[in-house]
C-alpha cells in the first residue's frame, strides 16, 4: 500500500475502487534538494504529500530574513493554504531540503475527488483541524516559552527532524539567529 493511502487510512477507509480513483488523480514526482516548488507571489494550485525527503515552507521579510513556517518529512502534507484556498498569490516559498519523492494533487483534481469520494472531505477536514491546533500551539509557544524551551519541545516532538534539517532552518523555525541556536543547542545537549 502506498504511503499516501496509509496516511489516509488513519482517518478514513477507502474501497479498492476509491483508492484507484484517488491514485489516478495524483502525480508522484522526484525533486532534487534546493528545488523551489512554489515561490512567493505565485498562486498555489496544488498540495504536496511527502513520500520521502524533507520540505519546508518559509517566507522572506522586507529585511531579507527567512522565517520558516513549516517542515514536512515522510508522511506529512505541505502547501500554502492561504493561496490554495483563496486562489490569490501567496507569500510562501516551498523548498525541497533533501531529495524528495512527493505526491502532487492539483486543486482541480482535489475538488473532483471531494465529489467522487465524499469521505475525503472528512479526511482533509481532520488534517485542517490538526493543522489549526498545531499552529495555535506553536503561536502560544512563541509567545510564552523561551527559545530553549521551544527547542526542547521541538526536539522531543520531532527528534529525527533535528538530524535532517540545517541548523539555520531550525533556528529560523524557533525564531532565533543561527549563532544563538548553535550555542543553545550545544548547551542543551550537554545536559
Amino acid at each position: 500500500m502506498s504511503k499516501l493511502l496509509q496516511n489516509i487510512s488513519i482517518h478514513v477507509s477507502l474501497t479498492p475502487e476509491e483508492e484507484s480513483l484517488l491514485l489516478s488523480k495524483t502525480e508522484t514526482k522526484n525533486f532534487k534538494a534546493k528545488t523551489i516548488l512554489l515561490s512567493s507571489g505565485e498562486i498555489a494550485n496544488c498540495t504536496y504529500f511527502v513520500n520521502s525527503g524533507v520540505l519546508r515552507s518559509f517566507n522572506i521579510n522586507d529585511n531579507i530574513i527567512e522565517h520558516v513556517l513549516h517542515f514536512a518529512c515522510e508522511g506529512w502534507w505541505i502547501g500554502d493554504m492561504y493561496s490554495y484556498i483563496t486562489e490569490k498569490p501567496g507569500n510562501l516559498f516551498i523548498e525541497v531540503l533533501e531529495d524528495a519523492e512527493v505526491v502532487v494533487i492539483s486543486k482541480e483534481n482535489h475538488q473532483e475527488l471531494y465529489k467522487e469520494i465524499p469521505k475525503l472531505e472528512r479526511f482533509f477536514r481532520i488534517l485542517a483541524e490538526n493543522s489549526l491546533v498545531a499552529h495555535q500551539e506553536r503561536l502560544m509557544d512563541n509567545l510564552s516559552l523561551s527559545a530553549e524551551e521551544r527547542f526542547e519541545k521541538m526536539y522531543k516532538k520531532y527528534p529525527s527532524l533535528i538530524q535532517k534539517v540545517a541548523q539555520k532552518h531550525l533556528a529560523s523555525y524557533i525564531g532565533v539567529t543561527p549563532e544563538f541556536f548553535s550555542k543553545m543547542k550545544s548547551r542543551l545537549l550537554k545536559k
